[in-house]
């Protein structure tokens, strides 16, 4: 908690010495990807949700790397370095970035190595990887949703705030919000972190985030098939996060996962990570696939 506390504003682009980038081979296109810690170590990926990147985690990969983990990290489709990758790509095209287009980019980046993964899924990847989960099972190691949303359907009427009143935006308009207070600093994030931010902005594509949040009020119910998933899981939010902790309490009961709360906001992984470091090694200690 020290550590977290005491934490520096850094150049949110600038990778540790030694990570290795590259794309990775996907339905959508190739995904701007990094990689670091010990080519034969356990793997670790982590998956970044709506307006993010693999950069969110540039803090929470040092500590797993250090125990002996490999840490790899991609953009999604339309995000950041991955702005090429699109559903225009798919064989055959289609129109826009459906769950179907992020389950199957993500199942491939998985059947990329042999031995499964301890995923990590950040926000609206939370759900992706729910869906992965519930189709190659055989593919993960354990299962991490942080900051995930813990409703089903229309997922925005349980935010804080604004709930009442999400379900008379449209899919345009949400995003447009969402955006809006990210380019304006509402969250308050230091110089550094703001500064990477507005760049990410220039290169993500506004369609991608508009079909994302637009998925985000059809969220499926997959309860019942992570919840019948024996992998060990973690539930990671932070005490300020966009839901009330009693709703990732229910959701962490419903699907058998244990509850972790940070002095933190929606992103845990940049304020709190070398705690959520700490649960998810005690998580993969637990499924016995250790460094």
């Amino acid at each position: 908690m020290l550590r977290d506390a005491a934490l520096p504003d850094i150049d949110w682009r600038e990778w540790p010495s030694g990570t290795e980038r590259f794309r990775s081979a996907a339905p959508s296109g190739g995904l701007a990807s990094v990689a670091l810690g010990p080519a034969d170590g356990p793997r670790v990926l982590l998956v970044p949700g709506a307006t993010g990147s693999k950069e969110d985690f540039l803090l929470l990969a040092p500590p797993l790397v250090r125990a002996g983990f490999r840490v790899e990290s991609f953009d999604l489709a339309g995000q950041y370095e991955s702005a090429e990758a699109g559903p225009w790509n798919l064989d055959p095209p289609r129109a826009r970035y459906d769950e179907r287009l992020f389950a199957d980019d993500l199942i491939a980046v998985l059947d990329s190595r042999l031995a499964p993964a301890h995923v990590l899924g950040y926000s609206f990847a939370g759900t992706v990887a729910q869906r992965a989960l519930s189709e190659r099972p055989d593919r993960f190691a354990s299962l991490t949703l942080l900051s995930a949303p813990p409703l089903v359907g229309q997922v925005f009427r349980g935010l804080k705030r604004i709930g009442p009143i999400s379900g008379a935006a449209s899919a345009a308009q949400g995003a447009g919000l969402m955006l809006w207070g990210i380019r304006n600093n509402l969250n308050r994030v230091p110089p550094g972190r703001f500064a990477f931010v507005r760049e990410r902005f220039a290169l993500t594509r506004r369609d991608s985030v508009t079909d994302i949040i637009g998925l985000m009020m059809r969220t499926p119910d997959l309860t019942e098939p992570t919840a019948r998933s024996t992998i060990p899981k973690l539930v990671a939010v932070g005490e300020h996060d966009l839901w009330p902790r009693s709703l990732h309490e229910r959701f962490a009961g419903e699907i058998g996962a244990r509850l972790a709360v940070y002095r933190a906001g929606h992103s845990p992984c940049e304020q709190s990570p070398n705690q959520l470091a700490r649960d998810m090694l005690a998580l993969f200690a637990e499924a016995g696939l250790t460094s």
